[in-house]
C-alpha cells in the first residue's frame, strides 16, 4: 500500500517552538528532508509575523526554495495570505476552517460561517491562479474550548466547504484527543460528503493515540492515503492550549514500513537529521526512534520506493 507523507516540520513544527530558526538553517533542514525523499512539504504559513514570529520569514524562505522536485504548500488564513502565497510561487495552499465557533474566533478572528466564506473565495482565486487548494477542518476530533466534536458537526462543515471544489480535504486532530473510532467515523463523513475528493489526515500525539490513528486512516483508504507528519515530532498549535506533539515522521516511517507500506522516504536519512534538529529547536525532540534506533540494528527498513 502507498502512503504519501506530507512533511510539516517547517510549518506546524516550528510555529510552536520557542526558538526562532534562521532562514539559512531552515533551508539546510529542507535540503536534508529532500535528501530523505520528501516530495511534498508544508513549508510555511503566510500569516501576520506578530502572530507567528517563527514564520516571519515566509516570503524570503519561499524565494529561496529549490524548485522542480518538491511540491510546496503554504498555509493561508485569508486573502492577504493568498496574495503572498501566489507571489511567492507556492504550488498549493492549505486553508483552515475550524469546526467550532470559539476556537475559530481565537485562531482566525472570525466565526465558522466567515471562515467558510473566506475559504470559498480563496479556493476560487487559488484555482484561477493555477494552485491546488486543500481545506483543513481543524478541531475535527475535539475542541480545547467546547469539548467533544461529533461527526455530524464535522459533516455539516464539510458539506458547505465542498461547494468550492477542494482538491483535497484534511481532517485535523488539532489537540491530539482523537481515537481510531473517530477516524473511522470521519472517513465515513468524507465518503458521504466529499466522495472522490482525496483525504489527508493531520494527527497530534498529545495523548499517545496519533500513531494508532494513522494506522486507522490507512485502513479506511480506498486509494492512496496522505498523512501529515513532522520531523522529530516537533510543534503543535500556538492558539490551542496543550496542543503539543505532532506525530514524528521517523517514528511513523518505522511503523508504516514495518507494516509493509511504501512511503518513498528514507528512515536513515531522517535519523541523520536528529542531532541538528534538536540543536535548532534547543531541546530534545519527542521522536522516539532517534533514541531507540532501528530494529534490527543496522537493518535498512525504508527502501526508497516512490508511491
Amino acid at each position: 500500500m502507498d502512503v504519501e507523507i506530507v512533511e510539516v516540520a517547517l510549518r506546524d513544527g516550528l510555529q510552536n517552538e520557542t526558538a526562532v530558526v534562521s532562514t539559512d538553517d531552515k533551508l539546510a533542514l529542507i535540503k536534508g528532508l529532500i535528501t530523505g525523499g520528501v516530495r511534498r512539504m508544508e513549508v510555511t504559513s503566510f500569516v501576520h509575523p506578530k502572530r507567528v514570529p517563527q514564520l516571519a520569514d515566509a516570503d524570503e524562505l519561499a524565494r529561496r526554495l529549490p524548485r522542480g522536485e518538491v511540491t510546496w504548500i503554504g498555509l493561508v488564513l485569508n486573502e492577504r495570505g493568498l496574495d503572498r502565497a501566489i507571489a511567492a510561487g507556492m504550488d498549493e495552499v492549505n486553508v483552515v476552517v475550524v469546526c467550532t465557533e470559539t476556537f475559530s474566533m481565537r485562531n482566525q478572528g472570525m466565526d465558522v460561517d466567515g471562515a467558510i466564506r473566506s475559504w470559498e473565495r480563496i479556493a476560487r482565486r487559488a484555482h484561477a491562479g493555477g494552485l491546488r487548494a486543500t481545506v483543513t477542518l481543524a478541531a475535527a476530533f475535539g475542541c480545547p474550548f467546547e469539548g467533544e466534536v461529533g461527526p455530524g458537526r464535522v459533516a455539516a462543515t464539510l458539506r458547505r466547504c465542498v461547494d468550492a471544489q477542494p482538491d483535497e480535504v484534511a481532517f485535523a486532530d488539532t489537540i491530539g484527543v482523537g481515537v481510531p473510532a473517530q477516524v473511522r467515523a470521519l472517513a465515513d463523513v468524507a465518503a458521504r460528503e466529499a466522495d472522490g475528493v482525496p483525504v489527508r489526515w493531520h494527527f497530534h500525539n498529545t495523548r499517545n493515540t496519533g500513531y494508532a490513528n494513522a494506522i486507522a486512516a490507512t485502513e479506511q483508504a480506498a486509494g492512496p492515503t496522505a498523512l501529515d507528519a513532522s520531523a522529530g515530532g516537533i510543534g503543535g498549535c500556538p492558539f490551542a492550549p496543550a496542543a503539543t506533539g505532532n506525530i514524528a515522521t521517523e517514528d511513523l516511517l518505522y511503523l508504516l514500513h514495518g507494516s509493509g507500506m511504501r512511503t518513498g522516504l528514507d528512515i536513515e536519512a531522517y535519523l541523520s537529521l536528529a542531532d541538528n534538529l534538536q540543536q535548532l529547536v534547543g531541546r530534545e525532540v519527542p521522536a522516539q526512534l532517534p533514541r531507540a534506533g532501528i530494529f534490527p540494528a543496522r537493518a535498512r527498513v525504508s527502501p526508497r520506493q516512490r508511491p
